[in-house]
């Protein structure tokens, strides 16, 4: 296994977080590798590493004085094997190719793990839609779809929202499709009600975190009544991990965005969080607003020169971090750790370093992976993509009722795996070995392709 790892370090020495998260799949699956030697004699681990295909493409735009733009448009369709590609389009200025790899990578075994007939992809671009007019985002996704239209469709490529990407820009870009194309498809989710959207889908990553971390609880005979929470990020995973949290009695204290965040002592209730909403999906504004509104709370500006981020470091007993990769190192696992916290639950993916991994593993804290703890959104795309096949809409409560159903598998999935393999009650080794046998078999299944 370490000439696979070195062999995609010299390939791309440049891509971080991909080859993070190739390590943490392979250093997981060695048991599985040793149980089942052909896996090893057919070279699955140099295939599933390796996408079927990348796309990457020029993305020219006018704004609103008339100055064009370019900006870079991706798209990773990385395995197969157990249906069409389906992930999320991420529009950020960080977007690279190693970031979309690492979550295209990761989204493979986290379709695998839902149950529904998924594979994985991923793409984006490096635009900001942050200050950016109606129009010009319009301008943009418009540009976007005119290359990606090739390359996707209901049986192929099905992609979804992510980080700057919400509602407004799955409607700009499914009007481009449905134009390009002539034809109404399910060719994306994340959808307006209106036009072939799922109820519970902009709900579905937070509440599905939060119903895995209720399972993880459980086995433990505990529950979330009465357990102070992190939460960070202040996006749609976060908003909705708060209120599943507070529908299940839970207080959460904190939130964020890449200014800093908000530490709230007396609790985000139900009419803080609908300020939170509308602040940051209405008016598109900062965190940093919340204390002109509510003045008891504290706004600790992000500070990039600190060896920890101190949102981790409050008096807690769950965390959920909801914003985006590596935010929590070992430091503020350390942090945690001290603090009392005794669940970490993964809304954003791979949002754990490597380092605080091994920490909350060591002091047997319950933690849950990403691929695991925040396969509600893409499992209730899914949904919506069945849904949509039948020309049919399922009410809240049934969408609902199936996603709980999905994430009770989920989580007895990994418990089953992490047995199995001898370390039970270890989501992170569980996850990794579920999701990766069941892909693996589908590609031995289909022979060499």
């Amino acid at each position: 296994m370490p000439d696979i790892l070195k062999s995609i370090e010299a390939r791309d020495p440049a891509e971080k977080e991909f080859q993070q998260a190739v390590h943490e799949v392979i250093e997981s699956v060695k048991p599985v590798l040793d149980r089942n030697p052909e896996y090893r004699h057919s070279a699955v681990l140099e295939r599933i590493t390796e996408p079927e295909r990348v796309i990457m493409f020029r993305v020219p735009w006018m704004d609103d004085q008339g100055k064009t733009h370019v900006n870079r448009g991706y798209r990773i369709e990385m395995n197969s094997a157990i249906g069409p590609y389906k992930g999320g389009l991420r529009f950020h200025p960080s977007v690279n190719l190693s970031i979309l790899k690492f979550l295209a990578f990761e989204q493979v075994f986290k379709n695998a793990l839902t149950t529904l007939s998924m594979g994985g992809g991923k793409g984006g671009s490096d635009f900001d839609p942050k200050g950016k007019s109606d129009n010009e985002v319009m301008r943009f996704c418009q540009g976007f779809m005119a290359e990606l239209f090739r390359h996707i469709g209901p049986n192929t490529d099905v992609p979804a929202g992510d980080i700057g990407v919400g509602a407004r820009e799955i409607g700009f870009l499914f009007g481009m499709y449905k134009k390009l194309r002539n034809e109404f498809t399910g060719v994306l989710t994340g959808k307006s009600l209106g036009w072939g959207g799922s109820l519970i889908r902009p709900e579905a990553t937070g509440y599905g975190a939060v119903y895995f971390a209720s399972e993880m609880l459980a086995t433990r005979d505990d529950s979330l009544e009465g357990k102070t929470c992190l939460v960070s990020g202040s996006g749609n995973v976060a908003q909705y991990t708060v209120e599943k949290i507070i529908d299940l009695g839970g207080k959460v204290v904190t939130l964020s965005d890449s200014s800093g965040y908000i530490f709230d002592e007396s609790g985000i209730d139900r009419g803080k969080l609908d300020y939170v909403k509308r602040l940051k999906n209405l008016r598109r504004g900062r965190i940093s607003e919340y204390i002109d509104k509510y003045s008891a709370a504290v706004y600790t500006e992000a500070d990039s020169t600190l060896e920890n981020n101190p949102l981790w470091d409050h008096a807690a007993d769950c965390a959920f971090p909801s914003a985006t990769q590596n935010e929590i190192n070992g430091k503020d696992a350390d942090n945690l750790i001290r603090n009392g916290v005794s669940l970490v639950c993964e809304g954003a993916n791979m949002p754990c370093t490597p380092g605080a991994i091994d920490r909350f593993l060591d002091k047997k804290i319950l933690y849950a992976p990403g691929k695991a703890a925040n396969a509600g959104g893409v499992a209730v795309s899914g949904l919506e993509m069945a849904q949509n096949s039948m020309r049919l809409n399922w009410p809240r409560e049934e969408v609902d009722e199936r996603l709980q159903i999905i994430m009770r598998s989920i989580h007895q999935t990994c418990l089953d795996a992490s047995a199995e393999y001898g370390d039970p009650g270890n989501y992170f080794i569980g996850a990794n070995i579920a999701g990766f046998v069941k892909v693996v078999n589908a590609m031995l299944d289909q022979g060499l392709v």
